[in-house]
Order: C-alpha cells, then structure tokens, then sequence
C-alpha cells in the first residue's frame, strides 16, 4: 500500500519529463526579429514617364541595413574640428606595407620597459603553473 504512492508519483514525473522531450509545440521556426527591416514610405514620382525596376534589384532610395543604423545612431557625416584636422595632417599618410613590416625584426621600436619584455618573452601555456611576485 505504501509503494503505489510512491510508483504513482514515479509514472506522473516520466511522463512529465517525457512530454519535455519531444518537437512539439514550442520547437518550430520562428522569423528572426532582428532581420526585419522597414520599408521606406510609398513616394509618386515628379516623371510618370520612368522604367519600371527590374524584379530583385535592390531599391534606390534606401540604403542597407547597417548604413540605416549608423545614420540613425551618429547622424551621418560630421565636419571635423580645427584640432582633428591639424591632427591627421600631422600625422601624414601611412606607407603602403605598414601592416606587414610592423613585425618585421628589422623594425625599430620603443623600448617599453622591463615588465612588458618579460611579458612579451613569457612562455606559452595554459596557465596552470603561472606564478605571481609581487616586489615588497
């Protein structure tokens, strides 16, 4: 008499558990809310007398999502400052293979300091046997 309880229980929570399990109703497809765009408003043009679009191109009053973003986050273009223009003038133009001679041993840097050669000359590893000395 004791234990039908306790198998009763036992069947109600598998087949809990079971129903967890399966595709049913809340596995299937759902579109993806952060693809979605938004049309740009229906405009009559000023020439009743232009080409229809060709089926598939993209429409020319609007741009991409992203440029859509960026003009609604930052406003478009902005005029640089006196100081900012100074700046990049300064700074002058980047030769072309900058990127590829950076790691070039040729190269002549900046000494950084002693902590930043002993970091840079560490060894590889997972960090399992890294140790901390901190200089009293």
């Amino acid at each position: 008499m004791r234990k039908l309880p306790q198998i009763a229980l036992l069947v109600a929570t598998s087949s809990l558990l079971a129903a967890c399990g399966g595709g049913g109703v809340f596995n299937r497809d759902r579109p993806d809310e952060m693809a979605v765009q938004r049309q740009a408003p229906l405009v009559v043009p000023p020439d009743f007398n232009l080409a229809p679009p060709s089926p598939g191109a993209p429409r020319p009053a609007e741009g991409t999502a992203q440029e859509q973003a960026l003009e609604a986050l930052f406003g478009g273009p902005q005029a640089r400052s006196s100081v900012e223009t100074s700046a990049i003038e300064r700074a002058g133009v980047a030769a072309p293979g900058i990127r590829s001679q950076v790691g070039d041993p040729a190269t002549n840097t900046v000494a950084k300091g002693r902590v930043t050669r002993d970091i840079i000359a560490a060894p590889e590893g997972d960090g399992q046997s890294a140790q901390a000395v901190i200089p009293s």
